[in-house]
């Protein structure tokens, strides 16, 4: 589905958003006095879709950033041709530490307060410090039929999507759950697609992974199958390397809670490094997959990637990707290379896809070449980046369905 090159109003010269969401606030606990921040960038349908992170340092700008993208993500994977009908975007986040005891207090207080709008309005999920199955357990004792109940509702037949739901999220791949997979199989789809389109080989392709959580490490398993040479790989400790390739499997398998690798694993010639090393560490690509923000004005010299990829939300500052981008490093957009999961989410709901594994991931990776060659494609003709290019792309498609659901 082609784009016109027009720009849309909503969006400035620099990509950011010019629009106000259309609601927000923030919330004190009464009880520790950290706070939480619901954003609705915008209502499609009366629906917006986009997790809840908790995490201490989670500032309202951040969540308002997530949300807009979260817009993007929607509108981009909308297809006439599914049933998957886009929301409009959304985010949550709770300035909180997820692993201290006081969390499940706020996030259980927090919830209750903004019921409404999760009863009504706002499909959520896992992110950044959260699990689905800690939301879906305290909406459960807030009476919150769960946390993708205003999208059920809307459905012809709710109960035959809550069981392929279900199924989907019972499936998993060698002991790793297809949940955890499908984003990461995007992303690898992604890096994928921009070294097949500049004739990289992949038996000489390296790539760095920051990150060894759900995201980084499913990233790293499907590059790793793909033969592509996973050189660097780091988590909160430091980065793990070797220039001849880890042994992305192994690490897998032993890696600890929360993304840790196992250094009592490690092979004869992997060195150990310090962590911001896996940003200078020699390859074709560099996958940020972990936190937002983590490469920035300071520490963006250190990239020496030729692209990179973002499996994060926001990992790549806007100052920092304007400087990327002069020394000739391509960036390709969290809302377009990490939006697999949140795809994969509807597709199965709305049933587009069945809930096994070949399915899936068929669909996951036919839709991030499709969407990556895209975004290139209009970037190259607009002279913009990818990321703008991504922006007018959604604009676009979202025009087309308000125009189906007559609500423009």
């Amino acid at each position: 589905m082609k784009s016109s090159l027009l720009i849309p109003p909503a969006v400035r010269a620099d990509g950011a958003f010019s629009r106000p969401p259309e609601a927000s606030l923030t919330w004190t606990d009464p009880v520790t006095g950290h706070q939480g921040f619901l954003v609705i960038d915008r209502l499609v349908r009366g629906l917006s879709s986009g997790g809840l992170r908790m995490r201490q340092g989670c500032t309202y700008e951040e969540v308002r950033d997530l949300a807009a993208g979260m817009s993007v993500k929607e509108a981009l994977h909308y297809d006439p041709s599914n049933r998957y009908l886009p929301m409009g975007g959304a985010k949550g986040g709770i300035d909180c530490d997820p692993h201290s005891d006081e969390a499940r207090g706020v996030l259980s207080r927090f919830l209750a307060f903004i019921r409404p709008y999760v009863d009504q309005h706002w499909a959520t999920g896992d992110d950044l410090g959260t699990t689905t199955e800690l939301i879906e357990e305290v909406l459960g004792e807030l009476g919150v039929e769960g946390c993708i109940a205003p999208v059920v509702r809307t459905l012809d037949d709710p109960a035959a999507a809550r069981k392929r739901f279900a199924e989907a999220f019972a499936v998993d791949v060698d002991g790793i759950a297809l949940a955890e997979l499908v984003g990461g199989c995007g992303v690898a789809e992604a890096v994928l697609t921009v070294l097949d389109r500049d004739g990289v080989p992949r038996p000489s392709a390296t790539a760095a992974v920051q990150g060894f959580g759900a995201m980084g490490g499913a990233t790293a398993r499907f590059l790793a199958a793909a033969g592509i040479r996973v050189v660097a790989i780091s988590d909160v400790h430091g980065t793990v390397a070797n220039p001849r390739g880890l042994a992305v499997e192994d690490m897998l398998h032993h890696r600890g809670a929360f993304g840790s690798i196992d250094r009592g694993r490690l092979g004869p010639d992997d060195i150990l490094l310090d962590r911001d090393d896996c940003l200078s560490f020699p390859t074709d690509v560099l996958v940020p997959a972990a936190t937002s923000y983590t490469i920035h004005e300071a520490n963006q010299a250190r990239v020496a990637a030729r692209y990179v990829v973002e499996a994060a939300n926001v990992p790549v500052t806007a100052a920092a990707e304007q400087e990327l981008r002069r020394r000739g490093c391509v960036v390709i957009p969290d809302v377009v290379a990490n939006s697999g999961t949140n795809a994969w989410w509807w597709w199965t709901l709305f049933g587009d896809v069945a809930p096994g594994a070949a399915a899936s991931l068929a669909k996951v990776r036919g839709s991030l070449r499709a969407l990556v060659t895209e975004t290139l494609e209009f970037a190259g003709e607009a002279v913009c980046t990818p990321r703008e290019a991504a922006r007018h792309i959604a604009d676009a498609r979202r025009e087309l369905l308000l125009h189906r659901l007559g609500e423009r």
